[in-house]
């Protein structure tokens, strides 16, 4: 079927009519959107202001985060706890994080950006403070599992892309993505090490009450990100409902798909994250080529990470992203194969690196891309919480097979076979903006 009226086409890919030339008009059908999803607002904050601010608290943020594996065996020995104690708090992290990080981009969609990140700073302080002091596993798990899960909701990428796409226009938005994800692994490559040299000088409960004290940083950087409307929200417009978007969205195809994508992508990251030094020390490597490790993962995911961002604006983000499994699980396999040295451990680090958090552009951009940026960070949040119940599966069952086996091998087996499985549902991903009737 060819044009017709109100400037709609046949989409043969969905069988849905999808807007060409003329943009099709309002109805007044309350269940209906009438704007293409690539419909963007004129930009507010300078791309320099977005992404220095976007970039310094994704840095902090993330950095301390990173770095929370360091703290596993100190806190279990000190309190006489098993390790699974410390991975399921650590694991209902990571639940909390996606759970909350969906309200968070509701609220940073409708209120902006500004508001959810000193919410989120403040939270994060508390819920460190709390890692610190908590006297029994239940309130460890309180604080250190859904205070600061809730916090880096408010803090880390879901929020800040939301800005990136409301200020940033769509043909250098996966750039700048990868820049603000490249921030986040620098802030591994920089605060581990950090981290590592606190437990050192201070002692692990006073290097946590330091760094509750950093990430209060967080507030005043949140400023640069104010995005000044008539509302006072700066959020883009929308002529959807929360309950349009999110039923347009999960009826989609291609966002299941980035949906499963994204829990193998968690699965794997948070029990490396978490789990490796353990592993290490286990085969009787010293704490340093731990911390050495990780900030390796750090320093190569910047480049990582930027390369995905800029290779997104080039090639189909699906190629990106499948490839980017698939290489993890060639990398783990290699990893398990080889003799464990410190030399095989670093490059396995650099490699993991260069794959750590370089999902994360192309696979926000492909949702910016086929939704647009009104509902950007709620459906980002959806995605991430997926993201999130693969990082509860990767760091909890590390803690409780390791306790029932004695060792890693089954997680790991796992890890390199949900790898392939996520290189393979990325190829059917379809990139382009999608359809939307409007209904007379």
């Amino acid at each position: 079927m060819g044009p017709g009226a109100g400037g709609r086409r046949f989409d043969g890919d969905e069988g849905t009519l999808c807007p060409t030339e003329s943009p099709p008009q309002p109805t007044g059908h309350a269940d209906v959107a009438t704007v293409t999803p690539m419909n963007t607002p004129a930009p507010k904050l300078s791309m320099l202001q977005v992404l220095a601010c976007g970039a310094a608290i994704v840095t902090l943020s993330m950095g301390v985060r990173h770095g929370f594996g360091l703290w596993l065996q100190p806190i279990t020995q000190a309190q006489d706890w098993t390790r699974e104690t410390f991975s399921f708090a650590l694991a209902v992290q990571n639940l909390s994080w996606g759970i909350v990080g969906v309200f968070a981009g509701m609220m940073a969609d409708k209120f902006g950006a500004f508001r959810v990140l000193v919410v989120g700073a403040l939270l994060y302080a508390l819920g460190l403070l709390g890692m610190a002091l908590s006297p029994t596993p239940l309130v460890f798990m309180l604080t250190t599992g859904v205070l600061i899960g809730a916090a880096q909701a408010g803090t880390t990428y879901a929020v800040v892309y939301g800005v990136i796409g409301r200020n940033i226009a769509p043909e250098r938005r996966s750039w700048a993505m990868g820049v603000a994800a490249a921030a986040g692994s620098f802030g591994q490559f920089l605060m581990v090490p950090v981290e590592g040299m606190l437990i050192a000088a201070l002692g692990w409960q006073q290097a946590l009450l330091a760094l509750a004290a950093a990430v209060l940083l967080i507030a005043p950087l949140a400023w640069g990100l104010r995005e000044a409307t008539a509302t006072g929200g700066g959020a883009a417009i929308r002529e959807q409902t929360i309950v349009q978007a999110l039923r347009e969205a999960f009826r989609y195809r291609s966002f299941q798909l980035l949906m499963v994508g994204y829990f193998v992508c968690g699965f794997q990251v948070v029990f490396i994250g978490v789990h490796l030094p353990s592993y290490l020390k286990d085969h009787n490597l010293s704490p340093q080529v731990a911390s050495t490790a990780l900030a390796l993962i750090g320093l190569f995911n910047v480049f990582g990470t930027y390369a995905a961002g800029a290779l997104g604006q080039r090639l189909a983000k699906r190629h990106i992203l499948a490839t980017i499994y698939l290489a993890r699980s060639v990398t783990i396999t290699v990893f398990l194969l080889a003799p464990l040295t410190p030399w095989s451990v670093y490059l396995f680090a650099s490699v993991m690196g260069v794959l750590w958090l370089s999902t994360v552009p192309p696979t926000n951009a492909v949702v910016a891309q086929i939704f647009g940026v009104a509902h950007f960070s709620m459906l980002g949040g959806f995605v991430f919480f997926s993201h999130q119940i693969g990082s509860f599966m990767g760091v909890w069952l590390g803690g409780v097979l390791y306790d029932r086996t004695g060792s890693y091998d089954v997680v790991w087996l796992i890890a390199i076979g949900l790898g392939v499985l996520a290189a393979l549902v990325n190829l059917p991903v379809k990139e382009h903006a999608i359809a939307r009737q409007a209904l007379a």
